[in-house]
């Protein structure tokens, strides 16, 4: 009896060393394409971020004089401002604007599915594509905004040429991109349990209640991912403003990765662009923690004891 458990024990160990080599091996093409593309570069480009370098001829360490430059230059901070003037613009208009297209395409539509592919379909062309596509959008001469608000009598603003509006510009452009999120609340919404809305019918909740007793607090997940999500690439905005106004007028639309991309490829400052992109890394890791932090006390799992 010993013998054959023993014998058992060995069978099942010698198939789980087997299983865990095979797991091994499939995650090893991932792990060597992080290690190379990933990892190893952030790691030279921390190093490289205390050297001052052009990677060509000449390098040398100036400890922390790259981050003290950066923070005593103007046009960082203001880079700062509008990256963050975008991030905590684009994010909440975007979510808003999905829940609102999700709710309505969760109703019983004739033709739901090519509404859900009509929405969804803006997300899945190249950001080059859609950048070009707006920037006739936009055109003050020629182009379909101010052409639909002269039907009104109102005549619109030089957009992109304009200090004032560059900025306003692009958070409106972000409104072309909430396919993704659209489609995630609109599983949310589909995975509600009904006998949820039944008991609020039956305790008289009308539906505004619903939505705010029932509908929001079961779609927190949903809610804390996208907005984690949409501000670390919010924080990392850059076509758009490279394709169309190149960071202008009067650097109205410099955003932080635009900032880093002129010092390291424009200016030749590989080591002070690298300390930028460890401080935009800094924010969006504190960021990203806080609102991690802040989701214990409103995010709602099911099956969660009453909070």
């Amino acid at each position: 009896m010993t013998t054959r458990l023993a014998r058992q024990w060995r069978v099942g160990s010698s198939q789980k060393r087997q299983d865990l080599i095979t797991a091994y091996l499939c995650l090893l093409p991932w792990m060597v394409g992080f290690l190379s593309f990933v990892f190893g570069p952030m790691l030279f480009s921390l190093g490289l971020s205390f050297f001052r370098s052009d990677l060509l001829t000449s390098t040398f360490f100036v400890g922390l004089e790259n981050y003290r430059d950066l923070f005593n230059e103007d046009l960082f901070w203001k880079s700062l401002r509008v990256t963050f003037i975008y991030a905590f613009s684009t994010v909440p208009l975007g979510s808003c604007l999905a829940l609102m297209i999700a709710l309505v395409l969760n109703q019983k539509l004739l033709g739901l599915g090519i509404w859900r592919t009509i929405y969804y379909l803006p997300t899945v062309i190249s950001g080059v594509a859609v950048s070009l596509l707006w920037l006739q959008i936009f055109n003050p001469r020629a182009g379909l905004l101010n052409n639909f608000l002269a039907i009104f009598g109102i005549d619109g603003p030089s957009w992109l040429y304009s200090s004032t509006w560059a900025l306003p510009s692009l958070i409106i452009m972000s409104v072309w991109g909430v396919g993704a999120n659209m489609l995630l609340y609109l599983a949310g919404l589909q995975g509600i349990p009904t006998h949820l809305y039944e008991a609020a019918t039956i305790d008289g909740a009308n539906s505004i209640r619903k939505f705010w007793h029932v509908t929001i607090p079961m779609l927190t997940p949903t809610i804390f991912f996208n907005v984690t999500i949409g501000l670390i690439y919010a924080f990392q905005f850059f076509t758009q403003a490279f394709i169309m106004t190149e960071g202008g007028p009067n650097n109205a639309t410099l955003s932080m990765v635009l900032f880093l991309y002129r010092k390291a490829f424009l200016q030749i400052r590989f080591g002070y662009a690298s300390a930028a992109a460890w401080v935009l890394f800094a924010i969006i890791i504190t960021f990203t923690l806080l609102f991690q932090y802040s989701s214990r006390r409103w995010v709602y799992y099911e099956g969660e004891a009453a909070r």
